[in-house]
């Protein structure tokens, strides 16, 4: 997960942030490993893109909830809609 986008969750009393990873591969493990209810997901990562980590997810029966942050509302965004994400956030988007 980038900087900023931690720096805007750990600013709620609400939310935990349990993990952090890298890469596709890194995020399923981290879910792997239980604890996760929401995971703010990037969609182009190494080893293993977003979409590819959604459709495992999806394969594996996950509870997890998916949001996918982006810069773009295109094509991309509607597969990973498509592949299970529950929504997609602006990367410009503040808490005030």
């Amino acid at each position: 997960m980038r900087r900023k986008n931690r720096s805007l969750l750990v600013l709620s009393d609400e939310v935990d942030v349990v993990g952090e990873a890298g890469d596709g591969q890194e995020a399923l493990e981290l879910v792997a490993r239980g604890g996760v209810d929401v995971l703010l997901l990037d969609l182009r990562m190494s080893q293993c893109d977003g979409i590819a980590v959604l459709q495992v997810l999806r394969e594996r029966g996950a509870a997890v909830a998916a949001l996918v942050p982006t810069t773009f509302d295109d094509e991309l965004v509607l597969a990973a809609l498509r592949a299970g994400a529950r929504g997609y956030l602006l990367k410009g988007v503040s808490l005030t």
